[in-house]
């Protein structure tokens, strides 16, 4: 997408128009972003300013005292927000001395009066101008670059997709986004009943092609629409699981209204792993693999959907990541040599051949803390709410015990992780062809494979991505690393990290 300007009108008919316009921006808004507000004495300004603070915080009752006379008034809230009013602005220069450049650094920026900051205000901004309307109301006009009009008309479209499903004048407020393209809100119906979440989920453009014509999504069966998760969602239902009822669908949309599980996590206040919901969990995930799912699911009549394979191709592209991002990140940007890669990929090939008598399931891919809602007033594997599963595959099914066991965000101690093999393999034994010996070596592969991907991962985000806030996890996967290593079969991988100095400097993680 080009970012050439770009502009769209509303019409506000009363002020109740104006607050839900800045409830909706808060949900658009991201750090680095300059709102500026055009108009007159009376127009809307100070309305719509207070309406996103108070989205924002989430607090209708928010004090939101005007900056006139103190210019700025700061908030610490989901994103730092710093609220400018330069009516008594003397120059430009003064912008500033009161801290304008490190607020946009860090926030967002909300400025009312912006003509008196004349040059100053970055170009790439959204500008809002009011308007009186001849019927009484606002006339106002959003002008700024393409791609924060987008934002802008996706939040705007979202409120069309409620308004047509029933849910006129609902309340939205931010709930969380991944690391993927997805977010969420919460939904709170205007007439008081249940809360539900709303996903946002627009259909994702091709990368550039990296291997065989194919961009990396494809390579590794990334979902890139909701039809997967809508197709896995039903089969989980069918089959007794917690996943989330869908209220409402536009698949095409990408947009969902699912059944909100709560706030509840498998972690105590401290962010630690609470030794009764993890083993809750294998036990859900034990039931899980023992349960039959088709490969091709029906999503409705002409639509289905087709479960890839964990295949060799996705396995190595993730394992790549380790030789591509964390082995020159160690070498101070020296890439791997000819006979390294070719000895890695080789040691790859070797430990995939490995799995083809592993036990092979539907993989949900991310069984882990942030995707587990603990659901304690029902009981058995209903206990277990389950919300992110779109890019499941068919593959080895001790990939999702090493999800969780081995969780990348959250240290399981060693002592836990012993209790939650053990658990699963008490409840597997005695199913007819488990083979526990086969299963052993398979998550001791699969937690190889994991840790590589992501070790490998960290570095990408920070380095391509400008997100180095991942990289706190480094020390976790690196160990989730070396216990892999323990089981005989990744001898030669656990060779060749030692001869190119990978894991060799790094400690055990502490709790978190």
């Amino acid at each position: 997408m080009t970012d050439t300007p770009s502009s769209l009108s509303l019409t506000l008919a009363t002020e109740a128009d104006t607050i839900r316009l800045g409830e909706e921006l808060a949900l658009v808004v991201k750090p680095g972003d300059c709102v500026a507000l055009w108009g007159d004495l009376g127009a809307g300004k100070s309305t719509l300013s207070r309406a996103l603070l108070r989205a924002m915080a989430d607090d209708d009752y928010l004090e939101v005292p005007s900056p006139t006379f103190t210019l700025v008034q700061n908030y610490d809230l989901r994103i730092s927000v710093a609220h400018f009013d330069l009516y008594r602005l003397a120059d430009p220069a003064e912008l500033e001395e009161i801290g304008f450049a490190d607020a946009l650094d860090t926030g967002v920026c909300l400025v009312e009066w912006p003509d008196k900051a004349g040059t100053s205000l970055p170009a790439k901004r959204i500008d809002i101008t009011f308007g009186f309307d001849v019927g009484g109301g606002r006339q106002v006009t959003i002008t700024a670059p393409a791609s924060k009009i987008a934002r802008i008309e996706r939040v705007l479209s979202i409120r069309r997709f409620l308004d047509a499903h029933g849910y006129t004048g609902a309340r939205r407020r931010h709930l969380t986004g991944d690391a993927s393209t997805r977010a969420y809100e919460y939904i709170y119906p205007a007439d008081g009943g249940t809360r539900r979440i709303l996903m946002d989920a627009p259909r994702q453009p091709d990368g550039p092609p990296i291997r065989d014509g194919k961009p990396y999504s494809q390579i590794v069966h990334l979902a890139e629409d909701v039809y997967p998760f809508v197709a896995i969602d039903q089969a989980l239902r069918e089959r007794g699981f917690a996943a989330p009822e869908i209220f409402e669908r536009d698949c095409e949309a990408g947009l969902l209204v699912i059944e909100d599980f709560g706030p509840d996590t498998v972690l105590d206040g401290d962010g630690k792993p609470i030794p009764e919901r993890y083993r809750a969990s294998v036990a859900c995930l034990a039931a899980l693999h023992a349960t039959r799912f088709e490969r091709d699911i029906q999503i409705e009549a002409g639509l289905v959907h087709h479960v890839p394979d964990y295949d060799r191709t996705a396995m190595k592209m993730e394992a790549e990541l380790l030789i591509d991002w964390h082995l020159p990140w160690k070498r101070d940007g020296a890439p791997a040599t000819q006979a390294e890669r070719a000895e890695y990929l080789a040691i790859w090939d070797d430990l995939i051949d490995q799995l083809a008598t592993a036990e092979k399931t539907l993989v949900l891919r991310d069984f882990h803390s942030p995707n587990i809602i603990w659901r304690g007033e029902q009981e058995g594997i209903q206990r277990i709410g389950l919300i992110d599963f779109q890019d499941a595959m068919i593959g080895p099914s001790a990939y999702d015990l090493v999800s969780i066991v081995q969780d990348a965000r959250v240290t399981v101690e060693r002592d836990l992780v012993d209790q939650l093999m053990a658990d699963y393999l008490a409840l597997r034994r005695s199913e007819p062809g488990f083979n526990e010996a086969d299963f052993r070596r398979a998550w001791a592969i699969m937690s190889a494979q994991r840790a590589c991907k992501l070790n490998g991962l960290w570095v990408r985000l920070m380095k391509r991505d400008h997100k180095p806030r991942y990289m706190k996890h480094m020390d976790r996967t690196l160990w989730h690393l070396s216990v892999a290593f323990e089981h005989e079969a990744l001898a030669p991988l656990r060779d060749w990290c030692a001869r190119v100095g990978i894991g060799e400097t790094e400690s055990r993680p502490q709790a978190r």
